[in-house]
């Protein structure tokens, strides 16, 4: 099962500038515990915007540049040579972005891990449109904005019940 994992705004907003736009500790929780000890797959935008290798986890980059090389990391050049090493290391691999990466994973994912943001952002990189007739919302739980998480947010799961047209 192939699962994209993003936090995502209202106005399908990623981010900017290389960067999230906004800072949700009970995301960011969740997102450690969901992808620990699973295979994650990013785009080198992503990677480099992390700064690191997500302890736990086996990383897999994906770029363009047949000399990127990154210690304790898989950098490869295509997302299907991604999904195709992250199978063979684990049932369950995550897809992390960046927007080109989870543009091009879409037709390949069978799960949806959303963390809608409930606020407008000024963006430069934006999620796909989740096409309803392809995918069906499983469960959702709903947040309001606390001390320590700014705005309100909902933990959304979607599960394909098609198979996307390309």
């Amino acid at each position: 099962m192939v699962t994209i994992i993003a936090a995502i705004a209202e106005n399908n907003a990623l981010g900017k500038n290389n960067q999230l736009i906004w800072h949700l500790p009970a995301d960011l929780n969740r997102f450690k515990k969901t992808t620990l000890n699973h295979a994650v797959i990013m785009g080198r935008k992503t990677y480099e915007s992390l700064g690191k290798p997500l302890p736990n986890r086996i990383n897999i980059i994906i770029t363009r540049d047949k000399n990127y090389k990154v210690e304790n990391c898989i950098t490869v050049n295509s997302l299907k040579e991604a999904l195709e090493i992250a199978s063979k290391k684990d049932e369950n691999p995550f897809i992390l972005g960046g927007a080109e990466i989870y543009k091009q994973a879409m037709p390949f994912a069978d799960k949806l891990d959303i963390t809608f943001v409930h606020h407008k952002f000024e963006a430069d990189v934006f999620f796909p449109e989740i096409n309803k007739t392809i995918w069906e919302e499983t469960s959702r739980e709903v947040f309001k904005a606390d001390e320590k998480n700014k705005y309100d947010y909902s933990f959304v799961t979607y599960i394909r019940t098609k198979k996307e047209v390309i």
